[in-house]
């Protein structure tokens, strides 16, 4: 057993020794892709965008921790982290990952020497004839003899990868791994956004129906006011038609955001990995965040080192670009040594003596001389695939730029929408004591009255609506920008 186990090693240590001189790599070496240059990489705005103050462009954006804490909410922060420990599609990113880098530690394991160990016991009846001694299988004693043979031994393999194939494999798989990595990092920025989205529609939801009740409860006042009137003769029926419409049509806005709720809290279930019967949503409230926080952009040339899907993209590219040199490598020769030693014995304490060893050393050159065009055209399939990945890499480049584009103008939009309608609410407030009071030393009619809650309702809702659209938008950019998730260092 001593002398198999030198042979082995010398054996091995032959072969990794003609390989360090032997080989090359064909192919071409991926470079990653450069950011944009010029006067658009500073900035993602188009001409005549809005800015608002609420973002803000820095040459290293880093959030100082989780980004959702910025809103302040410690239920925002608990149900974000319940989400990202338990959510399905977490599971299966990082079971993804897990598959990855199995699949590249096998394709490793393929550019090392390959060593097998065998033994087997064979018993035979050995016939004479066949091999022309036919006068001595007649003699006495001698026949067709039985024999049992034992065997032991062991062989190793080595592919000296003349071209670099294995390693542009390896190089591809160790590419389809990062890419995993990348999207498992896009599935947590991902999850962390749709559960804050979620918290935001939840907030703005309950803010709505708080404004419609607070109407409601105005025009229920109301009508008690036109009923005393009528006790006293001072009101007509028409004033009252008018009034009890008004709550009618009031009352009538409550459902749809009730359904606008109930959905929010069942889609935020999901996203915690429970169903509804089994988890209840927090009752978040606008009253209780905090969107005050500047959020901070990053410039367009250190986004794309920044976006998961950005780099998941580039990952794609890289592992397209190396199976081009796997299927270039296929085009030339390639050489594959071997040796094994074996034991062989019909007396089994003889089996490690010397004069039982056997051994060969080959070695094995394949070249392609004809295949039909075959290895030509899997060429051409991987360059024309490593052109689609270098697309869809540009393609996901643009869909974030314009992704936070979107976010910073609709930002800019909210908090213009948000100072109208404050005013606009103000001032119909004020118009509402305005008109009650005329109404109460009859400078004002009913009608009156009626118009100047009708808009003061508007306000209250639109006002309402806005706000949770702004936070909806600063969750959206947060994303967008790829805002960190990981607990602070």
């Amino acid at each position: 057993m001593p002398q198999l186990n030198r042979t082995l090693a010398s054996l091995t240590a032959t072969a990794c020794a003609l390989a360090l001189g032997a080989c090359t790599t064909v192919g071409p070496n991926f470079a990653a892709p450069q950011g944009p240059k010029g006067p658009a990489a500073a900035d993602y705005a188009m001409a005549g965008d809005a800015l608002s103050p609420g973002a803000a462009l820095r040459p290293e954006a880093r959030a100082a921790g989780p980004w959702w804490q910025a809103f302040g909410s410690a239920e925002l922060d608990r149900v974000v982290r319940q989400a990202l420990a338990d959510n399905p599609s977490v599971a299966e990113a990082k079971a993804n990952l897990e598959k990855a880098n199995a699949e590249l530690a096998a394709t490793r394991g393929a550019e090392l020497p390959q060593i097998n160990a065998n033994g087997g016991v064979q018993h035979e009846k050995i016939n004479l004839q066949a091999f022309g001694l036919k006068g001595l299988a007649g003699q006495p004693g001698i026949g067709s003899p039985t024999i049992t043979l034992y065997q032991i031994g062991g062989g190793v393999s080595y592919d000296l990868d003349l071209f670099g194939g294995l390693k542009r494999a390896t190089e591809a798989d160790q590419a389809r791994a990062e890419r995993q990595l990348r999207e498992a990092d896009a599935a947590y920025l991902s999850l962390s956004g749709n559960v804050a989205l979620q918290a935001m529609r939840i907030a703005g939801a309950r803010g709505q129906i708080a404004a419609v009740q607070e109407v409601v409860a105005a025009d229920r006042r109301l009508i008690d006011m036109v009923r005393k009137g009528q006790s006293l003769g001072g009101e007509s029926r028409a004033s009252l038609s008018a009034l009890v419409a008004q709550l009618a049509e009031d009352e009538a806005l409550l459902p749809a955001l009730q359904h606008d709720l109930d959905a929010a809290r069942h889609q935020l279930a999901l996203l915690v990995g429970k169903s509804p019967a089994e988890w209840t949503a927090p009752d978040f409230d606008m009253a209780s965040l905090d969107g005050s926080a500047v959020v901070p952009v990053s410039l367009p040339s250190d986004l794309v080192r920044r976006r998961p899907d950005i780099l998941a993209a580039e990952a794609a590219l890289h592992a397209a670009t190396a199976e081009i040199g796997v299927a270039i490598a296929d085009q030339y020769p390639n050489l594959r040594l071997s040796a094994s030693l074996t034991q062989s014995t019909i007396k089994p304490e003889k089996i490690f003596n010397s004069s039982a060893s056997g051994w060969d050393l080959a070695s094995g050159l394949t070249a392609p001389i004809f295949h039909g065009g075959t290895l030509r055209a899997k060429r051409q399939v991987a360059e024309a695939e490593a052109r689609a990945a270098d697309a869809r890499y540009r393609a996901t480049v643009l869909r974030a730029f314009v992704q936070v584009s979107d976010a910073m103008a609709n930002l800019a939009s909210d908090d213009q929408a948000i100072a109208s309608l404050r005013q606009a609410t103000k001032a119909a407030e004020i118009g509402v004591n305005d008109v009650q009071n005329g109404y109460r030393l009859g400078g004002a009619s009913m009608m009156d009255l009626v118009q100047a809650n009708r808009t003061l309702s508007r306000a209250h809702r639109f006002l309402a609506q806005a706000q949770a659209q702004r936070y909806m938008d600063l969750v959206t950019l947060y994303a967008a920008t790829a805002a960190d998730w990981r607990t602070a260092s």
